[in-house]
């Protein structure tokens, strides 16, 4: 089956004939198009898969101050006249937005390899044969196998009537297995995520999820408290991308951090760029074209993303500002990145276990929710594999923890980090930000109370 998608010729010329038909004084038109294919397996077996093609149209229209929008699916002159119109419709009746930013103009873009044919060209049969030896692998250590792999394949672009054109397209695939054994004592998950299919191990997630399950087998309890943790990959990510980058303008916002609404505040007014906020060997940014991270060279409203450090040898170096805010600051905007790069170390997980006298592994983190905004605090549970580590080796099963505790505190705390690698870090298995982190050997990490579910 050919993917369906947009070309940058084809989105031109639909993103045209909706713009000269506009009224409005300004008027913006986002096409994202594309396949997403799926495959979702229990119990050793496939349950459903399918491949949906769809191609939406979103048009924003403003008088003045005054915006509204409105979408569809279908490419028809007259649902694209009737979504014009509506969106027209409901911008004059809409109240005026005082932060308001007029439309940009035309936009320079960096070019961004995020295309690869090996994933665009996944087929039912290429995503039953990873699922296959990932159930494969379970059945033959008497444990059970349930997970999802998507894919996803199509181009996004955006127009104004201030002559502005942006095209991306981009392919994505992410793959989580989890295990149980039969008696529900033992679980144990692993997981992927990149732009290219090659660089998705499914044979090392289909074995590391089954083995952990059967190493997880009847956990036994610990008393809750601080201590030393090893954390996998994933379970990094899961926190890191609280700090701001699955969800952009929140933690890591330069208004809330002005108006003293967040963490990065300084206490008397201003925000906190320029000062120490966790261990120096700590180095975070973002980059579109990192060739990890392979994210969208623009971001909603068109405006160019281009490579930033946020946190350099542990220092605040950057907050995320919106167009308004940099305006009122006198600032350059920064715009909405959706991925972010950590630097790596060379210590290995078998060293970061060997190192500790005592302490627990992690796989990963969910449920995670926030308790504090203002301390970057948050709350979670443990899952899918927690170990109790003695003497240099890992000894039993844990029962899982809930967590009180902030990335950040996360970041100081460092000992010992590992090399970076691509994860997919959002709690559901779909597709989120693109992160890329290392594991970490962390002191003091507060477990708050045990959860005795598996």
């Amino acid at each position: 089956m050919s993917v369906r998608y947009l070309s940058e010729q084809e989105a031109r010329e639909l993103t045209r004939r909706i713009l000269e038909r506009s009224r409005a004084d300004e008027c913006r038109v986002r096409v994202q198009s594309g396949v997403a294919g799926n495959t979702r397996f229990a119990l050793n077996q496939v349950t459903t898969a399918g491949d949906v093609y769809d191609t939406e149209v979103t048009i924003t229209s403003a008088f003045g101050k005054r915006s509204g929008s409105a979408n569809t699916n279908s490419l028809e002159g007259a649902a694209l006249a009737e979504a014009l119109a509506t969106s027209e419709r409901l911008a004059r009746l809409a109240p005026e937005d005082p932060e308001h930013m007029p439309a940009l103009g035309p936009q320079q873009y960096a070019a961004v390899p995020a295309w690869f044919e090996t994933t665009a060209g996944m087929t039912p049969e290429v995503r039953a044969r990873a699922v296959e030896s990932a159930t494969r692998v379970a059945a033959d250590r008497g444990a059970e196998a349930a997970g999802y792999l998507i894919q996803v394949a199509g181009s996004t672009a955006l127009a104004n009537s201030a002559g502005l054109f942006a095209y991306h397209r981009r392919t994505a695939v992410h793959y989580t297995v989890t295990a149980r054994t039969p008696n529900g004592t033992g679980s144990g998950w692993a997981g992927g995520a990149h732009n290219d299919w090659r660089r998705i191990d499914a044979g090392w997630i289909g074995r590391t999820a089954a083995d952990k399950a059967v190493r997880a087998r009847a956990p036994q309890p610990l008393e809750p408290g601080r201590y030393t943790v090893i954390l996998e990959p994933t379970a990094v990510g899961n926190l890191l991308q609280l700090v701001g980058f699955s969800l952009f303008g929140q933690a890591l916002s330069a208004r809330q951090a002005d108006e003293g609404r967040s963490f990065f505040s300084r206490p008397g007014g201003g925000n906190r760029i320029g000062e120490q906020i966790a261990d120096a060997r700590v180095t975070m940014w973002s980059d579109p074209a990192d060739p990890e991270l392979l994210t969208s060279p623009f971001d909603g409203s068109g405006l160019p993303l281009r490579r930033i450090v946020w946190v350099e040898n542990g220092m605040l170096k950057n907050l995320v500002y919106d167009r308004f805010w940099a305006q009122k600051q006198g600032t350059a905007p920064t715009g909405s990145p959706t991925g972010v790069r950590m630097a790596g170390g060379d210590s290995s997980l078998d060293q970061m276990i060997a190192s500790t006298e005592r302490g627990i592994v992690v796989t990963r983190f969910w449920y995670i929710r926030s308790l504090d905004p203002r301390t970057l605090l948050f709350t979670g549970l443990t899952r899918d594999g927690t170990f109790l580590v003695e003497n240099g080796r890992v000894t039993r099963p844990l029962y899982n923890f809930r967590f009180n505790e902030s990335p950040i505190q996360m970041l100081r705390n460092i000992e010992l980090i590992g090399r970076a690698t691509r994860v997919s870090a959002s709690e559901s298995g779909d597709i989120g930000a693109a992160i890329v982190v290392p594991p970490l050997k962390v002191r003091d990490f507060n477990f708050a109370s045990l959860s005795e579910a598996v």
